[in-house]
C-alpha cells in the first residue's frame, strides 16, 4: 500500500514537471502612481493577449509584496500560468469600481517571462476612475520596445527536500538553493518559499517537499548545489537528509534527477554550526521512454563528483589607528570550478575579540572543490558601534591540496573613508586574467559594436552581414533640461549618432551617475558615450523611452562632441519630447546643418596602463592627475578616475585616454593631491599606446609619491619616454639667474616662481627659494638658483615669472633672467625691464618672456621646399610619366616645379614614397596645392590614364614647418597644364623654431559679457587662461580698478599684454566662489589679437554656478567655426 502511495505522488510530481515544461509563468509587476488618492480598494483583473491566443480574465488577489495591494505608490507582484499563447501584444488590466475608493492610477504593468527570457514594460499613466480622465476603467496597454529587455531563458527544475526524521529536524527558516553546472555557472539564489505561511507549512520532520522553480540553465550535469537557511523562525535549526533534483532532457527524451545525499544539521546549535552545506551528486536517475512506449529506468552511481575541500582562511586587520571592526563580516570565495557563496565569518579559531587592530582570525570553511582560488569578495554589515575596518590581507588556504591563495588589500571597508564602500573584491596575488568591479555601470571599450543593445534591445540588422564593423569612438553628449513646470523626466534618454551613407551608431543610453534617476528642472548632465564611427556627422536622433502622457521633458540644448574629429555640435532645441506636449513626439532627429559647429581639441586614443609598484601599502586613493609632454605641444593635467580598484599594491590597471594629437611623446608628469584616506603611492610606470600608430612609450619612476615615505618626499615627478629602447629626454641640471633691475623700489619681499618652456614641454613650477644671496631679489642684485636632475627641455623658449603679492614691499622691477641648460651647455636670455606690480606700469604680476637668443633668426627671402609624395598601393595606382605641382601660400604662390620620371630612376612606383627638393620665394604658410600629371614627351593620350596619389607632405626647410595634404585622389594624365586637381591643407605642424620666433608681445584686448536674467552677475573673483596655438598665457586674474565688474546685462573690456599664442583655440573661464552672490550668467568671451585685428569669439551661455546646471564654476569655451 505504502508503495503504491508512492508511486501515486511520484505521478503527480512528473505531471507537474512537464506541465511547467509546456506552460509560461508569467510575473506581473504593477506599479500604482504617486498621485494622491493613486490606490484603490477595488478589485483589479487582468487579461494577457498573445500571438495564438489568450488567458481569459485573471482575477488578481493575493500580492506577493504587499498585504495591502495597489497603494499609492507600491509595487505589487503577483505570479500568473499560461498554456502556450505566443510572445506578447497586449494586455488588458481594469477593475470592478467596488470599495471605498474604487479610482485608481496606475502607473505601468510589467511582465516577466523567465522560460522565455523576456521582460516587457506596459505603460499606461492615466486614472482608471469614472470621474477622472475619460471615465475609462478597463485599459488595453501596449508593450514599449524601448523597455523590453531580452536575457537568457530560463529552465524548470523539480526540487525535492527531504527533512531527517529525528527529534527537533524541521524548520520554519527561509530555505534558499543554488544550483553549479560545470565551468562554474551557476543559478541565482532562490528561496523555496515565498512567504511565512509557506515557511511554516514545509519542512517538518521527516516530511517531503516538492518545489518546481524556474532558474538559469546551468547545462546537463548539475556538479554541486548549495542548500541553506537564514536562521530565522521559532525553530531555525534544520537537518536535512537529502535532496533530489530532476530536470528534462532535451528534445524530450524523458528526465534525469540527481540526488544529493546530506544527512546533516544546518543549525547554529549542532554539527559544526553551519547554517550553509555544499552538496555533491551520489546518483543519477534517468528515465527515457523507449521506442514502445515502456519507460526504461536506470540508476549510475557518480563516480567523478567533485570532492567536499576545507578552506583555512586568515583575515589580517591592519595596524593603523582604528583599523578594527565590531560588524559582521562576510566572505565569498571564487575558483574556476564555483564559489563557496557568501559565508558569515562568525568565530575567530584565534581570537575572542575578532577583527581587532594588528590582529590574524582564522576561520574554516567547508566547501565544494572551487579548483584554482583567484577572487574573493568580502563585506561587513556596518552594524554596531565602530563598524570601520581596514583590512590588511586575506589568506586562503585549501587544506586538501595544501595551496596557499593571498590577497593583498591593504584598504578600508568604511561609510566614512576612501570611496565610503563596505563591500570589496579582491584578486589573488599575481592574478593576470580580467577584472571586475563591483559596479555594475562599467564602460565597454569593445572595439567592434555587439548584435544587441545596451539595454539587449534586439536591433534590426540593417547592414549586410558581409559589411566590416566599424570601430568604436568617444562621443561626448551634453544635455540641458529646460526650466518650465514639469520640464524634467524620470524616463531613460538616448541619443543615435547618424553619418554619411546611412551609417549610425546602436541606441546610446545616456544613465546618469551615482544611481540617479531623471533629468531635473534646469541641469546640465554629461556623458561619455561609445559607439561606431560614422564619419561625419549628419544627423541626430534623441529621445527618451517614456510611453505615458506623464513622461514629457523638455529639451533646452543637446551638444554632441566628436573628440576624435575636433568638433561639437549644438542644437538649440527648446522642444518637448512628449505624448501630451506640442506635436506629441518623444523622439527628435536634429540635423547638424542647424546646429552650431564649434571646433575643439582633436584627441588620439591611447590605451594607458598604471603599474602600482609591489610594496606594503603601495595603493592609494587620493586624486592623480597626469600631463603629458610631445614634440608637438602638451595636454592639461588629466584626473586619473580611480574607479573603485585602480592604483592598488601590485595592479596593472589598464584604461583608455583622450590625448591631444602631440605625438611622439617626449615626457610625463605625474602629480597626487594627498587628499584621501590612503594619500601615499608608490607608482612603478606608466606605458602608452598609441591605437593609432601602435607606437608604445614608456615611462619609469619606480619610488613613493609622497610627503612622508621614500627619499624624495614629493608629490609630483617627471618621466622621460622610453620608446624602443630609446630615452627621449636625457637629464640635467638648470642654473637660473635673475637680475633685479638698478631702479627705484625695484627689489622685492614677496615669493616669486617661474615656468621655464622649450621644445620638451615645461618644466613645471620652479619655486626660486634657496638664492646664492641670504636676501633675495634686492635692487641690481643678480640671484643665482640651481635646479638639479630636471628632465632637459632642449630649445628654450619662454619664461614665465610671477610672484604672490605678499611682503612689505611686493613690487618688483625684473631686467632679465638667464636660464643655463649645463648639459647642453648653453645660456638663454629672457630680457623683461617691466615691473611686475600691481600699482605699477599695467598692473601685472605675471609675465612671459620671450628667449632673446631666437631674435637673431632672419627669414631668408628664399627658400627650399621638400616635398614628398606617397603614391597609393593598388595594381593601377603607379605611373611612369612625369607630375608637376604648385604651392599655393599666404604669402604668394610658387612657380611650377616639375617632378621627373627617368627610366634609370623611376618614381611613382606602387606604395612608394618620392622625395623632391625645389627653391623658391618664401610663400608662408602653404594652403593649398595644385597637382598634375603630364606625358614625358608631350604626346597626346590615347584613353584615359591615372595616377593614384594618397597624401603630399611638405617641409619648409628653413623653420621646418611641415603641411600634410590628405588626397587619395587619381590624377588624370593630360598634356594640358589647366588639367589637374587641387586640395587644401589638412594639417599643419609648426615646428618648435618657428613657434619659438613668433613669440613677441602682443596685447590682447578681452572682452567678457555677462547674461542679461535675474541674478547673471557675480561678485567672485574670475580668472581667464587663454590658449593657442604657440601655449597659453597662464591663468590670469581680470580685475579693474574702482569698477564693479560682472554685473547683469555688463560688458567689461581688459587688455592684458601676452606672448602671441597664435591662432586662438580655446579660453578656460572660472570663478572663485567668493562674495554674497557667486553665481554668474557667462555669455561669452571674445578675444581680439589688437597687432592683427583678429577678434575669436566664444560662445558659453551657461551658469557658473555650484548649485546650477551642472554645478561647475570653470568652463572650457571653444571657438565658433
Amino acid at each position: 500500500m505504502k508503495k503504491g502511495d508512492d508511486d501515486e505522488e511520484d505521478a503527480e510530481a512528473t505531471l507537474g514537471l512537464e506541465q511547467k515544461a509546456m506552460s509560461t509563468t508569467y510575473t506581473i509587476r504593477i506599479k500604482t502612481g504617486e498621485k494622491k488618492y493613486a490606490g484603490t480598494d477595488a478589485n483589479v483583473f487582468i487579461t494577457l493577449y498573445g500571438t495564438k491566443d489568450d488567458t481569459g480574465i485573471i482575477n488578481l488577489k493575493a500580492s506577493k509584496t504587499h498585504k495591502n495591494k495597489f497603494e499609492r505608490g507600491m509595487i505589487d507582484e503577483f505570479t500568473v500560468e499560461a498554456v502556450d499563447i505566443g510572445p506578447l501584444k497586449k494586455l488588458q488590466i481594469g477593475h470592478d469600481n467596488c470599495g471605498g475608493s474604487a479610482g485608481w492610477f496606475l502607473d505601468w504593468v510589467e511582465i516577466d517571462a523567465p522560460s522565455l527570457g523576456k521582460k516587457q514594460r506596459f505603460p499606461c499613466g492615466q486614472w482608471l476612475d469614472k470621474g477622472e480622465d475619460d471615465g475609462a476603467i478597463i485599459r488595453d496597454l501596449f508593450p514599449n520596445p524601448l523597455q523590453t529587455e531580452y536575457y537568457t531563458p530560463f529552465v524548470p527544475y523539480e526540487i525535492k527536500i527531504f527533512t531527517s526524521d529525528v527529534f527537533g529536524a524541521g524548520t520554519d527558516a527561509d530555505v534558499f538553493i543554488v544550483l553549479y553546472g560545470r565551468d562554474a555557472m551557476c543559478t541565482q539564489q532562490k528561496s523555496l518559499c515565498v512567504n511565512k505561511r509557506e515557511r511554516r507549512m514545509y519542512f517538518e520532520r521527516g516530511a517531503e517537499d516538492m518545489f518546481i522553480v524556474e532558474l538559469e540553465d546551468v547545462g546537463d550535469v548539475i556538479e554541486k548545489i548549495r542548500i541553506g537557511h537564514d536562521n530565522r523562525g521559532v525553530n531555525p535549526g534544520w537537518h536535512l537528509d537529502r535532496v533530489e533534483i530532476r530536470r528534462l532532457l532535451r528534445k524530450g527524451k524523458g528526465s534525469e534527477t540527481a540526488i544529493f545525499p546530506c544527512e546533516r544539521w544546518l543549525a547554529k546549535s549542532e554539527d559544526d554550526r553551519e547554517t550553509v552545506r555544499e552538496l555533491v551528486p551520489s546518483d543519477i536517475i534517468t528515465e527515457k521512454l523507449s521506442r514502445d512506449g515502456s519507460l526504461k529506468v536506470t540508476e549510475v552511481e557518480v563516480e567523478d563528483a567533485l570532492e567536499t575541500h576545507t578552506y583555512q582562511v586568515s583575515v589580517m586587520t591592519g595596524d593603523v589607528y582604528g583599523a578594527g571592526t565590531n560588524a559582521n563580516v562576510f566572505l565569498t570565495i571564487y575558483g574556476n570550478l564555483g564559489d563557496t557563496g557568501e559565508r558569515k565569518l562568525n568565530k575567530s579559531e584565534t581570537n575572542t575579540n575578532k577583527f581587532e587592530r594588528g590582529s590574524v582570525d582564522k576561520f574554516t570553511i567547508e566547501a565544494v572543490d572551487l579548483g584554482q582560488v583567484f577572487k574573493i569578495k568580502i563585506r561587513h554589515d556596518n552594524s554596531m558601534v565602530s563598524p570601520d575596518w581596514y583590512l590588511d590581507q586575506v589568506e586562503v588556504v585549501d587544506v586538501d591540496t595544501e595551496e596557499v591563495f593571498l590577497f593583498l588589500c591593504e584598504r578600508w571597508l568604511s561609510k566614512k573613508r576612501e570611496d565610503r564602500c563596505i563591500e570589496r573584491v579582491f584578486y589573488v596575488k599575481g592574478y593576470e586574467g580580467a577584472r571586475e568591479s563591483l559596479s555594475s555601470n562599467k564602460k565597454n571599450w569593445a572595439l567592434t559594436v555587439n548584435n544587441v543593445d545596451n539595454n539587449m534591445n534586439k536591433k534590426n540588422k540593417k547592414k549586410k552581414e558581409e559589411e566590416t564593423e566599424l570601430p568604436i569612438i568617444p562621443y561626448h553628449i551634453t544635455i540641458c533640461t529646460g526650466l518650465e513646470r514639469e520640464a524634467s523626466t524620470t524616463s531613460r534618454a538616448y541619443v543615435i549618432i547618424i553619418g554619411t551613407n546611412h551609417t549610425q551608431t546602436e541606441r546610446l543610453w545616456l544613465d546618469l551617475s551615482d544611481g540617479r534617476k531623471g533629468f531635473e528642472t534646469g541641469t546640465m548632465e554629461s556623458f561619455e558615450s561609445y559607439g561606431s564611427d560614422v564619419g561625419d556627422v549628419k544627423k541626430v536622433e534623441l529621445g527618451h523611452d517614456g510611453a505615458t502622457p506623464e513622461s514629457c521633458w523638455l529639451v533646452d540644448e543637446l551638444s554632441v562632441a566628436v573628440p576624435t574629429k575636433g568638433v561639437k555640435y549644438i542644437f538649440a532645441c527648446k522642444c518637448w519630447l512628449a505624448k501630451d506636449r506640442g506635436d506629441g513626439l518623444t523622439t527628435r532627429v536634429f540635423n547638424v546643418l542647424d546646429a552650431e559647429a564649434v571646433s575643439v581639441s582633436q584627441k588620439i586614443i591611447y590605451e594607458v596602463t598604471v603599474i602600482t609598484g609591489d610594496v606594503q601599502n603601495a595603493g592609494t586613493d587620493t586624486q592623480i592627475f597626469m600631463t603629458v609632454f610631445g614634440a608637438n605641444g602638451s595636454t592639461e593635467e588629466m584626473l586619473l578616475q580611480k574607479n573603485e580598484d585602480r592604483f592598488e599594491r601590485g595592479h596593472e590597471d589598464t584604461f583608455k585616454m583622450e590625448i591631444n594629437d602631440i605625438a611622439p611623446l617626449r615626457k610625463m608628469r605625474l602629480r597626487i593631491d594627498g587628499s584621501g584616506s590612503r594619500p601615499d603611492w608608490f607608482l612603478d610606470k606608466v606605458v602608452m599606446r598609441n591605437l593609432t600608430t601602435e607606437e608604445v612609450s614608456e615611462f619609469t619612476y619606480e619610488d613613493w609619491l609622497s610627503r612622508t615615505r621614500g627619499p624624495k618626499r614629493t608629490m609630483i615627478c617627471e618621466m622621460a619616454a622610453v620608446v624602443d629602447g630609446e630615452m627621449m629626454v636625457e637629464l640635467t641640471t638648470y642654473i637660473v639667474q635673475v637680475k633685479t633691475s638698478d631702479v627705484s623700489r625695484a627689489g622685492t619681499d614677496a615669493n616669486v616662481w617661474v615656468i621655464i618652456f622649450g621644445e620638451n614641454g615645461d618644466s613645471g613650477t620652479l619655486a626660486l627659494k634657496e638664492s646664492s644671496k641670504p636676501n633675495k631679489f634686492e635692487r641690481k642684485q643678480l640671484d643665482t638658483f640651481r635646479f638639479l636632475d630636471i628632465l632637459s627641455l632642449g630649445e628654450l623658449s619662454k619664461v614665465r615669472v610671477w610672484h604672490d603679492n605678499t611682503g612689505i614691499a611686493p613690487g618688483w622691477h625684473l631686467e632679465y633672467i638667464d636660464v643655463k641648460d649645463e648639459m647642453m651647455d648653453k645660456m638663454f636670455r629672457f630680457p623683461c625691464d617691466r615691473w611686475l606690480a600691481k600699482s605699477d606700469d599695467d598692473g601685472q604680476i605675471m609675465r612671459d618672456l620671450a628667449c632673446a637668443n631666437n631674435d637673431y633668426v632672419d627669414l631668408n627671402e628664399k627658400t627650399k621646399y621638400e616635398i614628398c609624395i606617397t603614391t597609393g598601393d593598388t595594381a593601377e595606382a603607379e605611373t611612369k610619366e612625369n607630375a608637376w605641382i604648385i604651392l599655393e601660400g599666404k604669402k604668394g604662390r610658387s612657380k611650377e616645379f616639375v617632378m621627373e620620371n627617368s627610366s634609370k630612376k623611376r618614381r611613382f612606383l606602387r606604395g612608394n614614397v618620392d622625395r623632391f627638393e625645389f627653391s623658391s620665394k618664401n610663400l608662408g604658410d602653404i594652403a593649398g596645392i595644385c597637382l598634375g600629371h603630364t606625358p614625358k614627351d608631350g604626346k597626346k593620350v590615347k584613353g584615359e590614364v591615372y595616377w593614384l596619389v594618397e597624401d603630399v607632405v611638405i617641409t619648409e626647410r628653413e623653420l621646418g614647418n611641415k603641411y600634410i595634404f590628405t588626397c587619395n585622389a587619381l590624377i588624370p594624365l593630360s598634356p594640358k597644364r589647366d588639367d589637374f586637381l587641387t586640395f587644401e591643407c589638412t594639417k599643419t605642424i609648426e615646428s618648435f623654431a618657428s613657434k619659438a620666433r613668433s613669440l613677441v608681445p602682443i596685447k590682447y584686448e578681452i572682452i567678457v559679457v555677462t547674461g542679461d536674467e535675474k541674478g547673471a552677475g557675480t561678485d567672485a573673483n574670475v580668472f581667464i587662461v587663454i590658449y593657442g596655438s604657440s601655449g597659453d598665457s597662464g591663468r590670469r586674474k581680470l580685475r579693474q580698478k574702482f569698477r564693479n565688474l560682472f554685473e547683469r546685462g555688463q560688458t567689461d573690456r581688459f587688455l592684458l599684454e601676452m606672448l602671441d599664442m597664435g591662432e586662438l583655440q580655446k579660453v578656460l573661464v572660472e570663478h572663485d566662489n567668493s562674495g554674497i552672490n557667486p553665481s554668474w550668467l557667462l555669455d561669452r568671451v571674445e578675444v581680439t589679437n589688437t597687432a592683427s585685428g583678429v577678434t575669436t569669439i566664444f560662445l558659453c551661455r551657461k551658469w557658473l554656478d555650484i548649485k546650477k546646471a551642472d554645478r561647475q564654476i570653470a568652463r572650457a569655451l571653444y571657438p565658433k567655426y
